[in-house]
């Protein structure tokens, strides 16, 4: 188990759907939900066409890095206990992770005026 920071960019045990097994993802972490909790924000080397999308790679690191470029998808967050954070990969520079919170902040922004 790795004591999570905000900025990392840390591998999560992600469970399969029918929970048979699990599967390392990165993710960015966010910001402390309280109780050992942790909100983060999928990473993942596909863009999937998301507008929203931060491209990060080596250049945006202060510490680590990823082996490929890779996409935080503001609009994919979730909370998880830091029981599940296997290891750190890096840590975000300060630019790149305001400009994730940015993007988590203009999603929210966006939801809450696309009521019809």
């Amino acid at each position: 188990m790795v004591t999570p920071t905000t900025r990392a960019v840390v591998l999560v045990s992600f469970p399969f759907s029918d929970l048979s097994q699990t599967k390392l993802r990165p993710a960015v972490v966010l910001a402390f939900a309280g109780r050992d909790d942790w909100i983060l924000g999928q990473v993942t080397s596909r863009a999937y066409g998301d507008e929203q999308a931060v491209t990060i790679d080596d250049g945006n690191f202060a510490e680590g890095s990823l082996r490929v470029i890779s996409y935080v998808r503001p609009g994919k967050l979730f909370t998880a206990n830091s029981s599940i954070i296997k290891s750190r990969v890096g840590i975000l520079d300060e630019s790149a992770f305001s400009e994730v919170i940015e993007a988590v902040i203009k999603v929210f922004r966006s939801g809450a005026s696309s009521e019809s």
